[in-house]
């Protein structure tokens, strides 16, 4: 099933983001290699592709887990909320219905 993963930033949270970034986009990377990631990116602070200094007000990650408590455990470890970039995380069961 697939399941939506939100992470909200802690304000302030770009340097701490830059510092873990790539640990993060790694297991992202796993995911759409094993064919689970649908989507993933991050909720720019302004109405902008690159919001330079704003940074990001948290992110998204749609992809598919055998359950709620392996998307759960999945995305207690990320780097992020290891880091303390996200101040919550969210994890929701998702029915794509389009495309």
């Amino acid at each position: 099933m697939l399941y939506a993963i939100i992470g909200q930033d802690i304000d302030h949270s770009l340097e701490r983001r830059r510092q873990v970034r790539s640990e993060h986009l790694a297991r992202i990377r796993k995911l759409q290699e094993n064919g689970h990631l649908v989507l993933a990116g991050p909720f720019p602070a302004l109405d902008t592709q690159d919001p330079g200094e704003a940074g990001f007000t948290g992110s998204l990650i749609v992809a598919e887990f055998s359950s709620l408590e392996a998307a759960q455990q999945w995305a207690e470890a990320d780097p992020y909320v290891e880091a303390g970039v996200y101040a919550q995380v969210t994890v929701k069961p998702f029915k794509q219905v389009l495309p």
